[in-house]
């Protein structure tokens, strides 16, 4: 059962690599894709930073002052 999972799957990540390969239209739908999702995770990381910013900048004036 597990053998022909594995072998579906690959299967299925070589058709999609033919049809990408082959076709402008989903060639240039998988670089938007990419492009959108790149820039959420730039966005996602840039929150993160600054919310850990006060954080550790509070953690360091206690450190300093003592």
């Amino acid at each position: 059962m597990e053998k022909m999972f594995c072998l579906g799957l690959a299967l299925g990540m070589v058709g999609g690599a033919l049809i990408v390969a082959n076709s402008y239209k989903a060639r240039s739908l998988v670089k938007k894709s990419q492009a959108e999702l790149l820039q959420k995770v730039d966005e996602m990381m840039d929150e993160r930073l600054k919310a850990q910013s006060p954080a550790e900048g509070g953690e360091k004036s206690e450190k300093k002052g003592k």
